[in-house]
């Protein structure tokens, strides 16, 4: 049986997420893993040529300050939990920044949830744990 020692867990805050986190956090406790949570997000183009729509200035502020409360409050429940666990709030592409932190952290095991989207909207939508899988330095676990 294979052992995890580090385990990156993917987090937007979605339903399937939270199912990930919850078995990623059960494996961590069974292997006595540190867990670490990524979250990342895409920043929106400031200004939209040429409509002109520019985002208000504290849009970007904003939203990494959103991210960074809900992560911490991700974390303080796996401290609770007697859990290693650092967080990384990353901008850019979610699939990228995933990666980059299981490089970093030399990670055993990637744990994702996946919405499951077919056709058109798979297409149009794309999905992260696929991207993810493309690129991944370790074995990625998908939780539906």
């Amino acid at each position: 049986m294979a052992s995890f020692k580090t385990i990156v867990i993917a987090v937007d805050f979605s339903e399937h997420a939270r199912k990930a986190l919850d078995l990623g956090s059960d494996l961590a406790k069974q292997h006595g893993a540190a867990v670490h949570l990524v979250h990342a997000f895409e920043l929106p183009m400031p200004v939209l040529t040429p409509y002109e729509v520019a985002l208000p200035d504290n849009f970007i502020g904003d939203a990494r300050n959103a991210g960074r409360r809900e992560l911490d409050a991700l974390e303080r429940g796996l401290v609770d939990a007697g859990i290693d666990v650092t967080s990384h709030l990353r901008d850019g592409p979610p699939d990228m920044a995933i990666d980059e932190v299981a490089k970093e952290v030399g990670a055993d095991l990637i744990v994702i949830g996946t919405r499951g989207n077919t056709g058109l909207k798979h297409i149009v939508l794309g999905s992260v744990a696929e991207r993810t899988l493309r690129h991944a330095p370790c074995p990625v676990l998908t939780v539906k």
